[in-house]
């Protein structure tokens, strides 16, 4: 990590190698409740990480989350995870997630990634998320309800 940054950032593909590998780390996913439902989710299911999904902000009107940090580190310790882990921050397309991971890094977790480009990443040059870059773009396993 360089000095002026609290957290790390990953590749999706980064962030799935150690996923697949390691049982103890996590990708938490920051995203709103409707971004779940109507967007997708990244699928866990083959690898031996966890998928935890806690808002940063909430939908509709976007206010910061004020029990994200005690939510988080909650679900990870129920999941095996915790403050030694690899956690890995998830949002759209990587703004969100960043401060979250930053969150958790102030808090005493001591590896932490914002996975850059998030599940969808920036639009295309026609307006389209989810080609350029992120989770989706590099054809790792997600879902939609």
């Amino acid at each position: 990590m360089d000095g002026g940054a609290l957290h790390a950032d990953a590749t999706p593909e980064e962030a799935w190698n150690v996923l697949s590998s390691d049982p103890a780390a996590a990708l938490v996913d920051v995203r709103t409740a409707a971004e779940w439902a109507f967007v997708g989710t990244p699928d866990l299911g083959d690898v031996r990480g966890s998928l935890v999904r806690i808002e940063w902000q909430t939908y509709p009107d976007m206010t910061r989350n004020p029990t994200f940090t005690e939510a988080v580190d909650r679900a990870l310790r129920e999941s095996g995870s915790g403050p030694d882990a690899p956690v890995y921050f998830l949002c759209r397309s990587g703004a969100r997630s960043a401060s979250a991971a930053t969150a958790m890094m102030q808090v005493g977790y001591r590896h932490c990634f914002n996975v850059v480009g998030g599940f969808e990443g920036a639009r295309d040059g026609e307006g389209h998320r989810g080609t350029k870059e992120g989770w989706k773009a590099a054809r790792l396993p997600w879902s939609q309800p």
